[in-house]
């Protein structure tokens, strides 16, 4: 029993990590919660006799979970043509709480999350394991079953992949005022505004769940866009600001009842990417009260 107590002791003390790693493995929170949970078990059922580094054995079991869970989720083809909406880490304006800090170290936005779900499960294995995690090669070709050599090739098909994500602008409050310009031009109708906001390559991912049936959808363009955005004009005097992985973004919550998050990815002073979840199922597991309004 005190073996016991030490193990779960030391498990716990791992778990931030782990679930960090399973999130940019999964890009969902229940699903990271669940790999942390059965790397858990398989950890009390097997022991930690002969291990030496705790902490990084502990990862490559919960890199295997999220391994067959990715591979699962491949072969049913859950993504409809490939689409996929990260699970946001939604937070105050003013700041995220220690929890949420170690969730998103490295700065994993919702754009890096979206090319990392258009990667094969072993690379995406291999790039966050060795680019984010600093696991060796060596480590890495033994979860995925082929040679060191191999392994590196995964991570680097894998980084030129993620080359192609928009790389935001560092200054939060810039990100902040330039979002909030946003919103204030949806309210006003203002359809040159918005445009005059928006990168003209700018994408726009939402989804909506059961309540739009086809979604997730994927739009491009300044023009589509705006257009989107002046549609919806009537529920933005209803958003507060929020961080959205870390980003500027935004809740909205009329009447107190959360009704969609909003992330932005602000390129050069441009809104390159906006990411919506506006599904109520997804929405109710977020961890995350609104202020009534």
């Amino acid at each position: 029993m005190a073996q016991d107590g030490w193990l779960a002791e030391r498990f716990e003390s791992h778990r931030a990590r782990l679930r960090a790693v399973a999130y940019r493995m999964l890009g969902s929170l229940t699903e990271a919660d669940d790999a942390v949970q059965e790397a858990w078990l398989r950890v009390s059922r097997s022991g930690t006799s002969g291990v030496n580094n705790l902490g990084s054995w502990l990862t490559t079991v919960v890199a295997r979970v999220c391994l067959d869970m990715l591979r699962s989720r491949t072969s049913r083809r859950e993504e409809p043509l490939g689409v996929h909406m990260p699970d946001p880490v939604v937070s105050r304006a003013n700041g995220t709480d220690p929890e949420q800090q170690a969730l998103l170290a490295d700065s994993v936005g919702l754009a890096l999350l979206v090319v990392l779900d258009t990667l094969a499960p072993a690379e995406r294995l291999a790039f966050v394991l060795h680019d984010m995690f600093d696991l060796p090669f060596g480590e890495i070709a033994r979860i995925v079953g082929r040679s060191p050599n191999a392994a590196r090739l995964l991570a680097s098909r894998a980084r030129r992949r993620v080359r192609a994500a928009p790389v935001p602008d560092a200054d939060l409050a810039r990100q902040q005022e330039v979002a909030g310009a946003f919103l204030a031009a949806s309210c006003d109708g203002d359809f040159d505004a918005l445009v005059a906001l928006l990168d003209p390559d700018v994408v726009l991912r939402a989804d909506y769940g059961a309540i739009r049936p086809g979604s997730p959808v994927v739009v491009r363009g300044a023009a589509v866009v705006a257009g989107q955005a002046l549609a919806f004009s009537r529920l933005a005097r209803f958003a507060q600001p929020a961080l959205v992985n870390g980003a500027a973004g935004v809740i909205v919550a009329p009447r107190g009842r959360l009704f969609a998050v909003m992330g932005f990815t602000i390129r050069r002073g441009k809104i390159a990417e906006i990411d919506i979840l506006a599904d109520p199922a997804r929405l109710r597991r977020l961890d995350f009260a609104v202020s009534g309004g």
